[in-house]
This record gives C-alpha cells, structure tokens and sequence, in this order.
C-alpha cells in the first residue's frame, strides 16, 4: 500500500448530484458519430478543412439543440439532416454573396469616363440649388432620402396635396433645367 488515501464522495453526495443517464448515452452517441459526419461532410465539401468546419457546426448545433431530440429515434438521421440544413444555408449565403461571378462588380477593372459623371453630377447639383426652397427640400426628402408624402406632411408642416404639388413642379423644374446644355445656362435660367 502506498498511503494514498481514496477522497471519493459519501454515497449520499453521489445520489444528490446525480446524472440523467439517457444523456450520457446520448453524449456517447453523439462523438461515436464524428467519423460518420466526417464522411458525410465530405460530400458536400471539395477539400478537409471546409468539412471539418461543418462537422464543427453540426456538433455545436446539435448539442444546442439536444432537448429537441426525441429519445428513441434515429440519432444519425438527425445528425445528418442537421448537417444538410447547415451546409445548404450556408451555400445560399455564399452564392448570395460570391465574390467574383460575371456579374460581380470587383471583376470590373475598368472606369470610364468618370468626367462625364463628375459634370452631370455637377449639373444635378447646380440644378437642384436653382429650385426654390420649398421645391429644393421637398424633392431631397421624398426624392434623395425615400420619405413618404406624409412624413415629408408632417416634417414640412403643409398639407399632403401641397407636398404633391411642389413635388411635381420641382421634377418638371429639375428636368427643364438639366435639359439645358451648359451650366451657365442653368445659371441664368435660375437668376430669371
């Protein structure tokens, strides 16, 4: 004998601190399923790394949601299906949001006539500061920032019918003023 003494609890503590059983087989289980999640993972992943990554996810979401398991039913069937509906929610993300398809704008290396852009956006402006006040904040509220015809009502303070009525003649004004063909003609036709 070595003189190590045995600190294991009084039978009393055991029973007051006891486990349920049906979740340590449960957990058993679960881990004696990672091999087969990883073959699983395999078919949906081209390389190891991705497919531990979803084998990860699987295991944390199910373990999230162990008290939804029905005891008695097919744990790897559930395991699996957890597996799909994680893999196939994560490719929609990623095809939402995939970086370098032929639409993508970061493929687009090439910037025209950025000129043309910085003086028609200069005539906008010019256009815009030409409108009466009225005209000017009713267009930039409704227009520009989206707000509705009753809460440009209630921010101006006027009636819904006078909101409408500035808001067209504002367009019809912006749309005369930006058919002209310089700016200095916007000038002069916003002095008269």
């Amino acid at each position: 004998m070595t003189g190590f003494q045995s600190s294991s609890p009084a039978p009393e503590a055991v029973v007051a601190f006891s486990v349920d059983p049906a979740t340590v087989h449960l957990d058993r289980d679960i881990v004696e399923l990672i091999p087969a999640l990883r073959m699983f993972a395999r078919t949906f992943c081209k390389n190891d790394f991705d497919a531990d990554d979803l084998v990860q996810e699987t295991l944390s979401k199910a373990i999230a949601n162990i008290a939804k398991f029905q005891p008695g039913t097919n744990l790897k069937a559930w395991m699996f299906t957890i597996m799909r509906n994680a893999f196939y929610t994560s490719a929609k993300l990623r095809k939402r949001e995939q970086p370098g398809s032929e639409e993508c704008v970061s493929d687009n290396r090439w910037v025209g006539q950025t000129q043309d852009w910085a003086v028609q956006g200069g005539e906008v402006r010019a256009s815009l500061d030409a409108l009466p006040r009225d005209q000017r904040e009713i267009l930039v509220l409704i227009g520009i920032l989206g707000v509705s015809y009753e809460e440009a009502a209630d921010m101006t303070g006027c009636a819904i019918g006078t909101v409408k009525s500035r808001l067209n003649r504002a367009r019809r004004r912006m749309l005369a003023l930006l058919e002209t063909e310089t700016v200095s003609e916007l000038f002069e036709t916003s002095v008269h």
